[in-house]
Protein backbone atom coordinates (compact mmCIF):
# COMPACT_ATOMS: atom_id res chain seq x y z
CA UNK A 1 0.00 0.00 0.00
CA UNK A 2 2.81 2.41 0.83
CA UNK A 3 4.53 1.63 -2.47
CA UNK A 4 1.43 2.63 -4.42
CA UNK A 5 1.13 5.84 -2.44
CA UNK A 6 4.81 6.72 -2.84
CA UNK A 7 4.56 6.29 -6.63
CA UNK A 8 1.26 8.21 -6.71
CA UNK A 9 -0.63 5.18 -8.07
CA UNK A 10 -4.34 4.69 -7.63
CA UNK A 11 -5.82 1.55 -6.18
CA UNK A 12 -7.93 -0.64 -8.47
CA UNK A 13 -11.41 0.70 -7.40
CA UNK A 14 -10.21 4.28 -7.81
CA UNK A 15 -8.73 3.39 -11.19
CA UNK A 16 -12.17 2.21 -12.33
CA UNK A 17 -13.67 5.48 -11.09
CA UNK A 18 -10.95 7.41 -12.91
CA UNK A 19 -11.54 5.62 -16.22
CA UNK A 20 -15.31 5.97 -16.12
CA UNK A 21 -15.12 9.68 -15.19
CA UNK A 22 -12.70 10.31 -18.07
CA UNK A 23 -15.09 8.60 -20.49
CA UNK A 24 -17.98 10.75 -19.22
CA UNK A 25 -15.82 13.89 -19.60
CA UNK A 26 -14.94 12.89 -23.15
CA UNK A 27 -18.59 12.16 -23.96
CA UNK A 28 -19.61 15.53 -22.56
CA UNK A 29 -17.06 17.30 -24.75
CA UNK A 30 -17.73 15.22 -27.87
CA UNK A 31 -14.46 13.27 -28.06
CA UNK A 32 -15.75 9.89 -26.87
CA UNK A 33 -16.96 7.17 -29.25
CA UNK A 34 -20.50 7.70 -30.51
CA UNK A 35 -21.97 4.77 -28.55
CA UNK A 36 -21.18 6.61 -25.31
CA UNK A 37 -22.70 9.85 -26.55
CA UNK A 38 -25.81 8.47 -28.21
CA UNK A 39 -28.02 7.10 -25.48
CA UNK A 40 -26.07 6.17 -22.37
CA UNK A 41 -25.58 9.65 -20.98
CA UNK A 42 -28.38 12.17 -20.69
CA UNK A 43 -27.89 15.56 -19.08
CA UNK A 44 -30.48 16.87 -16.64
CA UNK A 45 -30.58 20.13 -18.62
CA UNK A 46 -31.72 18.25 -21.75
CA UNK A 47 -34.92 16.96 -20.15
CA UNK A 48 -37.82 19.38 -20.80
CA UNK A 49 -39.63 18.72 -17.52
CA UNK A 50 -36.49 19.58 -15.54
CA UNK A 51 -35.43 22.70 -17.41
CA UNK A 52 -36.48 25.01 -14.56
CA UNK A 53 -34.63 23.17 -11.81
CA UNK A 54 -31.35 24.44 -10.36
CA UNK A 55 -29.69 21.21 -11.46
CA UNK A 56 -30.33 22.11 -15.10
CA UNK A 57 -27.56 24.72 -14.94
CA UNK A 58 -25.00 22.13 -13.86
CA UNK A 59 -23.35 19.35 -15.83
CA UNK A 60 -25.19 16.64 -13.90
CA UNK A 61 -26.41 13.51 -15.67
CA UNK A 62 -29.56 11.46 -15.18
CA UNK A 63 -28.92 8.12 -13.50
CA UNK A 64 -30.68 5.13 -14.98
CA UNK A 65 -32.57 3.14 -12.41
CA UNK A 66 -32.06 -0.57 -12.18
CA UNK A 67 -33.77 -3.13 -10.02
CA UNK A 68 -30.53 -5.02 -9.42
CA UNK A 69 -27.74 -3.31 -7.50
CA UNK A 70 -25.06 -5.33 -9.27
CA UNK A 71 -26.28 -4.19 -12.68
CA UNK A 72 -26.34 -0.58 -11.49
CA UNK A 73 -22.78 -0.82 -10.16
CA UNK A 74 -21.34 -2.52 -13.24
CA UNK A 75 -23.22 -0.86 -16.07
CA UNK A 76 -21.53 2.25 -17.45
CA UNK A 77 -24.94 3.77 -18.21
CA UNK A 78 -25.60 3.87 -14.45
CA UNK A 79 -22.14 3.93 -12.85
CA UNK A 80 -20.72 6.66 -15.12
CA UNK A 81 -23.34 9.29 -14.24
CA UNK A 82 -23.26 8.34 -10.55
CA UNK A 83 -19.50 8.83 -10.39
CA UNK A 84 -19.68 12.04 -12.41
CA UNK A 85 -22.44 13.53 -10.24
CA UNK A 86 -20.40 12.79 -7.09
CA UNK A 87 -17.38 14.76 -8.29
CA UNK A 88 -16.75 18.31 -7.00
CA UNK A 89 -17.67 21.15 -9.33
CA UNK A 90 -14.12 22.41 -9.79
CA UNK A 91 -13.15 19.03 -11.27
CA UNK A 92 -16.12 18.74 -13.63
CA UNK A 93 -15.56 22.31 -14.83
CA UNK A 94 -11.95 21.67 -15.86
CA UNK A 95 -11.18 23.48 -19.13
CA UNK A 96 -9.10 20.77 -20.80
CA UNK A 97 -8.70 16.98 -20.66
CA UNK A 98 -5.21 17.11 -19.11
CA UNK A 99 -6.41 19.50 -16.39
CA UNK A 100 -9.43 17.29 -15.73
CA UNK A 101 -7.31 14.16 -15.48
CA UNK A 102 -4.84 15.82 -13.12
CA UNK A 103 -7.53 17.19 -10.80
CA UNK A 104 -9.44 13.91 -10.85
CA UNK A 105 -6.39 11.80 -10.07
CA UNK A 106 -5.43 14.10 -7.18
CA UNK A 107 -8.98 13.95 -5.82
CA UNK A 108 -9.16 10.15 -6.04
CA UNK A 109 -5.65 9.77 -4.61
CA UNK A 110 -6.59 11.87 -1.58
CA UNK A 111 -9.76 9.83 -1.08
CA UNK A 112 -7.92 6.54 -1.40
CA UNK A 113 -4.92 7.28 0.80
CA UNK A 114 -6.29 9.61 3.45
CA UNK A 115 -5.19 7.17 6.13
CA UNK A 116 -1.59 6.96 4.84
CA UNK A 117 0.84 9.64 5.91
CA UNK A 118 3.54 10.31 3.34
Amino acid sequence: MFALASFHRLRVPERFKFKSAVIVYRALHGTAPCYYRSGMLRRVADIPSRSRLRSSSTSQFMVRLSSLATVRERSFASAGPIRWNNLPGDITAAPSPPAFRQKLKTHLFRQSYRDVIL
